[in-house]
């Protein structure tokens, strides 16, 4: 019974030595898991996919629709700053982090080599992560870049202000993660900025306009102008050779 009883026990030892380490493996959120959508968002994904083939980028804007809205409210301005800096925007409406990690391993920057990839995500996670979870998540997306583009330089931005004023909650929750992936930049490789003060009224309460932002969180074509001269200085710089 003894001999039963420490051979069975070795066995259930050997057993949880050999077995994989599933839990430790898996992710512990979901806004550092790889996760595609469908619909027309693997449209424009295949899109995306099918302009970096042909190659000639110097220049990325990767994001959500704030970032889509530069062929929206901000063609204009597009046009007037990027237009001949061959320049590729790959924000997709709704994208958070967890789809720009996908994105990034399936094709969106496979065989290229820009100078400068401009990155502000997070704000659609807002609502279901906390702020140290979008900053892992933002941090795992630069750490990707870095990886599969190593000589490009990476310009993170801070994730833009919304909502009514400070008090908003996922605002806060945006400004937190703020707060942590600042410290990603090495000025090297790596670079922040935050230009969310430039939409905001220099009040107490740091009023966000309908004026600035029609619906508290999506641009207008004068805050795209904002956003593109607000950037203009440190991406002169960074595109320079």
């Amino acid at each position: 019974m003894t001999r039963a009883l420490i051979l069975s026990g070795s066995l259930l030892s050997l057993a949880f030595l050999t077995a994989p380490a599933m839990a430790d493996d898996a992710p512990a959120h979901d806004a550092v898991k790889p996760v595609p959508r469908e619909g027309g968002w693997m449209t424009r994904h295949n899109s995306f996919n099918e302009r970096i083939k042909k190659g000639d980028v110097d220049l990325l804007m990767i994001g959500d629709s704030i970032t889509q809205g530069w062929e929206g409210a901000g063609k204009d301005v597009w046009a007037k700053y990027y237009g001949d800096r061959k320049a590729v925007n790959l924000g997709i409406g709704g994208d958070r982090t967890q789809h720009v990690l996908w994105r990034l391993d399936n094709g969106n920057i496979e065989g290229i080599h820009p100078k400068v990839a401009v990155l502000m995500i997070g704000t659609n996670n807002s609502g279901s992560n906390t702020s140290e979870q979008i900053a892992e998540g933002v941090t795992a997306i630069v750490n990707k870049l870095k990886a599969k583009l190593p000589g490009t330089k990476i310009l993170v931005l801070a994730i833009f202000p919304r909502g009514t004023d400070k008090n908003d909650a996922r605002r806060k929750v945006n400004e937190g993660a703020n707060a942590i992936i600042s410290k990603l930049a090495d000025d090297k490789t790596v670079f922040y900025l935050d230009i969310g003060p430039k939409f905001l009224k220099d009040d107490e309460a740091k009023t966000l306009s309908k004026d600035v932002m029609p619906d508290l969180l999506h641009l207008n074509k004068a805050s795209y102008e904002t956003w593109a001269e607000s950037i203009e200085p440190t991406l002169k710089k960074l595109l320079t050779p």
